[in-house]
């Protein structure tokens, strides 16, 4: 049967709003603080069955996991046995739109593409009990994997994960923000799962490391962090709202040292009293799923959003050595040497703040080829199609890559 394509709806963006575009200032490193999106909808119906006791109630929640723990068996049983949509035995699977689903569809088949978070995935802890099932992201994870593996259709649906994610207050029937609810998804499977070997495995497979400098200006006092990161956010825009022209330049920007000066400036305990500070970035460590966040929405003063829509190109091979001088990272040789990557996904965006729709472009791993994903819509692709997404001014509808997704290339 052919699968039908989601309704072209047009659905309100929220959670953009990412900064004045004037100084683009750096944001928040530590992905322990994500918030989780969305708010809980709907009304409780009051139940029809006359009340029991608490002992009472708990034994027939405990017969109704029973009960849904036989259907679940035969299932878990075959998820070993899953290898993952990334080695597409039965070509690319779309995922139905369920209630402006598509920033979540989009997200979802970047993870399920790279082998090596579905290489975790597959390794995790089943629940025991049918309601933790059901509330269990990664779990729900494996079970969509599964579907789209094993069956023959064009697409399928994620209901299950779409509702197992409204328990965690990440709400369908709205539209998400693309780099939020990355970090809101990852910080869920990241809690969720209980062999504390595999979440250091997922940990180490995106974690970014950077070290933050602060030096006074009066009295040259330095002070140093390591900052962990999930995305590396960078501005599409210089400290002089000048509109950057390549994805190296916005890196270059972003490593660039910042002077803190007026309000932003901060308290020195040696000065005694807020002084003027020189900020700035070193690159400490970089993981084997590289992603970026351009930081396409910004707004001004008035509080008005507006989207940066102008053509960033972006390399399908990206060398960080040729792009950060020596003052701009803080490793060891070795490390270094391994900073070479390949773009793997482009999560891009079309329309404006107000309403607009996410697809995914993917590379298969395995059969190095480009594919679209576009809800239940899957269709082969070529680089030059994937390039479309480096944007245009003048086409405010136009599709724009929003996150980019680089794969650490192996040695020769």
């Amino acid at each position: 049967m052919c699968a039908v394509p989601a309704p072209r709806v047009r659905p309100r963006l929220r959670g953009v709003a990412e900064g004045r575009p004037r100084l683009q200032t750096r944001e928040s490193f530590c992905h322990s603080t994500v918030l989780l999106m969305g708010q809980r909808s709907g009304r409780q119906e009051r139940s029809k069955k006359p009340e029991m006791s608490l002992s009472e109630n708990m034994k027939a929640e405990e017969e109704d996991d029973r009960e849904e723990n036989k259907e679940l068996k035969t299932k878990d049983q075959r998820l070993p046995l899953v290898f993952g949509v990334a080695d597409l035995k039965n070509g690319a699977v779309g995922l139905y739109n369920v209630g402006q689903t598509c920033c979540l569809n989009s997200l979802l088949q970047v993870f399920l593409m790279n082998i090596h978070f579905t290489r975790i995935l597959r390794r995790i802890t089943v629940p025991p009990y049918a309601s933790l099932k059901r509330n269990n992201v990664p779990y729900q994870m494996l079970l969509l994997l599964e579907k789209m593996q094993s069956g023959k259709q064009k697409a399928v649906s994620p209901i299950d994960l779409a509702m197992c994610l409204s328990t965690h207050r990440v709400n369908m029937f709205i539209q998400h923000d693309a780099a939020q609810l990355f970090l809101t998804l990852w910080n869920l499977v990241k809690r969720q799962m209980k062999d504390q070997d595999l979440v250091t495995k997922l940990s180490d497979l995106y974690t970014i490391c950077v070290q933050e400098h602060l030096a006074c200006q009066i009295c040259s006092s330095e002070m140093k962090r390591n900052s962990n990161m999930l995305t590396l956010p960078l501005p599409v825009l210089d400290s002089n709202s000048h509109m950057l022209k390549t994805l190296e330049d916005c890196l270059q920007c972003f490593f660039h040292p910042e002077e803190l000066t007026g309000h932003n400036m901060c308290f020195c305990e040696y000065c005694d009293k807020k002084t003027p500070f020189l900020q700035s970035m070193k690159l400490v460590h970089l993981p084997q799923t590289l992603t970026i966040h351009l930081k396409r929405f910004c707004f001004e003063r008035s509080t008005n959003v507006y989207k940066l829509s102008h053509c960033l190109p972006f390399p399908q091979e990206l060398d960080f050595n040729a792009v950060l001088t020596e003052q701009q990272s803080q490793a060891h040789g070795s490390e270094k040497a391994a900073w070479r990557y390949e773009i793997f996904a482009v999560v891009a965006h079309s329309g404006s703040t107000n309403s607009g729709h996410y697809c995914a472009y993917i590379r298969s791993l395995t059969e190095c080829k480009w594919y679209c994903f576009n809800d239940s819509t899957v269709c082969q692709v070529s680089w030059d199609d994937v390039k479309c997404t480096y944007g245009h001014s003048d086409l405010n509808w136009g599709q724009t890559a929003y996150l980019l997704i680089y794969m650490k290339k192996h040695p020769q």
